[in-house]
């Protein structure tokens, strides 16, 4: 058996150990009616060593990936992605050891298990780097700014749990509507999951060929139905679907496509959820969150912020900028990932400004932390997924 054999069994481990988790986690929490914390911490601490054991296969999947590459795994979206998941949970572990919030696990550990299966999605296999990532600065940029995004999340964890007690579902308000789309969101990113095993379990595919950015002929190999089409597009796959509209050359029509697709499944798998459960999603967490403190909930939220704050100025920011220095002869560029890493850091400079300045704690903070963990996945999805630009080797 090869590194890369058991780097993908302990991420299969790590899975399932979270997965098991969220369920005690839950267990512990739905189990606690009468308000008692010790009630949740029997069954609390017991999910919280699966929790471990899940963490350190995960650590085992990171470096045992690092030995069969020869380099840190974070250079492509299949690595960041996984490696995004296991900053979440050691976030939370560290949280966890101060606080003992079984809440907080099963809010965090699915959300984890969410964006693992998201970057299950993305060709895992092995190899070799592209020149421009050939550098140690692979490791110090994106390792920091993927421990400082964890961080982040677990802020967004906390203001969820926080806003799921604070927010009436039963009339109709625009705290309720919001809160509601996350969810829906949330739902999405399953969908994604979902569209991308039943289009690669029917082997669906279809090649086209169309003019780029650049005025020269390439192709495109679509394995979902092209509902997107490249620039001046031409099909070479007989019976192909006929586009329904084309994109710009800045554009990539196949993750568009792909994305549209995770909105059709996760719409379907949103709303038979709503029908088989008779309320809104958000709604069928209410009684998990009824013990909740909403004092801690709002601590955690904002010290996971002021830990990961500096730490993504360092990574995204300083580091990132020496290396665009060393690799582009430019401090600074509008590249598009480049622009939403400056937007997500203006977000928490406001949000500290807001918290601090203003006084905006509780309810408004809760906000802003799940507003800026969206941000963060829209740089994660959107941007590396449909806009071109010198980073789309991500």
């Amino acid at each position: 058996m090869t590194l890369a054999d058991i780097s993908s069994n302990l991420l299969y481990v790590a899975f399932v150990a979270y997965l098991i988790a969220t369920f005690v986690f839950g267990g512990a929490v739905r189990g606690n009616k009468e308000g008692s914390f010790k009630s949740e911490g029997r069954w609390g601490n017991i999910a919280f060593i699966i929790t471990i054991i899940g963490f350190l296969s995960h650590l085992g999947y990171f470096f045992t990936r690092w030995g069969a590459t020869g380099h840190a795994p974070l250079s492509n979206m299949f690595e960041f992605t996984t490696a995004f998941g296991m900053t979440l949970v050691g976030g939370f572990i560290v949280i966890y050891l101060l606080y003992r919030t079984p809440v907080l696990g099963m809010v965090v550990l699915p959300i984890a298990l969410l964006i693992i299966a998201f970057a299950s999605m993305f060709p895992s296999e092995v190899s070799p780097l592209i020149p421009a990532l050939q550098t140690n600065w692979l490791a110090i940029h994106v390792s920091t700014v993927v421990i400082a995004e964890g961080i982040l999340a677990i802020s967004a964890g906390a203001g969820l749990i926080y806003l799921l007690k604070v927010v009436d579902m039963t009339k109709k308000s625009n705290q309720r509507f919001w809160l509601e789309a996350m969810m829906y969101s949330l739902v999405v990113v399953m969908g994604f999951v979902v569209a991308n095993s039943y289009f690669t379990l029917t082997g669906y595919e279809a090649e086209f060929t169309y003019i780029d950015k650049d005025d020269n002929e390439s192709s495109i190999t679509y394995n979902m139905p092209p509902l997107v089409g490249m620039n001046e597009y031409t099909a070479l796959t007989d019976d192909a679907m006929e586009p329904l509209f084309q994109t710009p050359p800045i554009i990539n029509a196949g993750k568009v496509t792909t994305i549209l697709w995770s909105l059709i499944f996760g719409t379907a798998l949103y709303w038979s959820i709503r029908l088989i459960a008779r309320k809104r999603i958000a709604a069928i967490f209410k009684p998990y969150v009824k013990n909740v403190n909403l004092q801690l909930m709002d601590e955690i939220n904002y010290r996971a912020v002021i830990i990961g704050f500096p730490l993504f100025t360092l990574g995204a920011l300083i580091f990132a900028m020496i290396w665009a220095q060393i690799a582009w002869s430019r401090f600074w560029g509008w590249d598009p990932k480049e622009v939403w890493a400056l937007v997500t850091w203006l977000f928490y400079a406001a949000y500290l400004h807001l918290r601090l300045g203003k006084g905006w704690q509780g309810e408004k903070s809760a906000w802003l932390a799940v507003g800026g963990f969206a941000i963060i996945m829209f740089n994660l999805v959107a941007v590396n997924l449909i806009i071109a630009g010198l980073h789309s080797y991500a």
